[in-house]
């Protein structure tokens, strides 16, 4: 399972690669008037913010706890998250079709299309390389996992932002290029509006299904599946434990909550209950690292 300073890796990559197009967009929207590379400009920019609200709710989510905040502050990361999938749908997808169905209904020719061409290469080439690091960091996530798994699966938010960010940057990317070729090779500006509706099309889309996975989390979320079975096994596994009755996962950031029921083997007074019950705790905390809270309820056979 990957962990926060995976994610931060990602983050840092599509920060840098989004402040560079962003720059690159906006003169090439100063020099050419087109629409498609104006909506480009705004939704890098908003990109920009955005990766600043992820860092900052993954900071916020390291305070300790607190008598209000028991269980810490490790979903305060989901929030963030949420409002990027919110910023997203509304700065950058609603900007754009706005943009690009006003551009419909007053079409205007392209001014110096080659700006926009080689900026839109040059956003491509960068936008490649950051979506190759967030890549890295999900592959180490996903395991054997395929993507739209992975996605619905994951429980690490800030990821799955950056995943979804980099997705449509890459995308709106190319959907640009291709109405600017259009609008220049056929002379008709039309093709740069319906790129850019395309656009805000793509954004919205995508900043929707972020938002679903994202609000999951934010209600209370069990952990990943897959730990979820790592643990039951772990659990299953154990000489002290006669029978697992139940376990109870919530994922809170990048620490999780663990609480068990189980029915345990014969053991002759109290004392010794205690410390099997200790010692099931500290090789579950061993084994898997982000469990920073257990709460165990024992059980026993009846007539003893």
């Amino acid at each position: 399972m990957a962990g926060a300073g995976d994610s931060t890796r990602a983050i840092f990559f599509a920060l840098g690669a989004n402040f560079a197009i962003a720059c690159a967009k906006g003169v090439a929207a100063f020099f050419t008037g087109s629409g498609a590379m104006l909506a480009e400009t705004v939704h890098s920019l908003a990109d920009c913010g955005n990766q600043g609200l992820l860092l900052l709710g993954m900071k916020q989510a390291t305070r300790p706890a607190s008598p209000d905040h028991p269980l810490g502050y490790g979903k305060a990361v989901y929030f963030w998250s949420f409002l990027v999938a919110v910023m997203l749908f509304s700065v950058g997808g609603m900007f754009s079709l706005y943009e690009g169905i006003h551009k419909l209904q007053h079409p205007e020719p392209l001014k110096q299309w080659w700006w926009a061409v080689g900026v839109l290469v040059f956003g491509i080439v960068v936008e490649g390389i950051s979506m190759r690091a967030c890549m890295q960091e999900v592959n180490k996530s996903r395991g054997d996992r395929g993507i739209w798994q992975w996605f619905r699966e994951s429980r690490q938010s800030e990821l799955v932002v950056i995943f979804g960010e980099d997705l449509a940057a890459l995308l709106g990317l190319v959907f640009a290029l291709a109405a600017v070729v259009l609008a220049v090779v056929t002379g008709d500006p039309v093709w740069d509006a319906i790129g850019t509706i395309g656009i805000g099309v793509l954004l919205i889309v995508i900043a929707v299904l972020v938002a679903v996975e994202v609000k999951a989390m934010l209600i209370g979320q069990s952990v990943d599946p897959e730990r979820q079975r790592q643990i039951q096994a772990f659990l299953d596994a154990r000489p002290e434990i006669e029978r697992v009755i139940s376990v109870i996962t919530l994922q809170l950031g990048n620490d999780m909550m663990v609480s068990v029921q189980a029915q345990m083997r014969d053991v002759p007074k109290d004392d010794v209950l205690v410390q099997r019950i200790n010692g099931v705790e500290r090789a579950m905390k061993e084994a898997f690292p982000e469990v920073r809270w257990s709460f165990f309820e024992p059980d026993v056979k009846a007539g003893i």
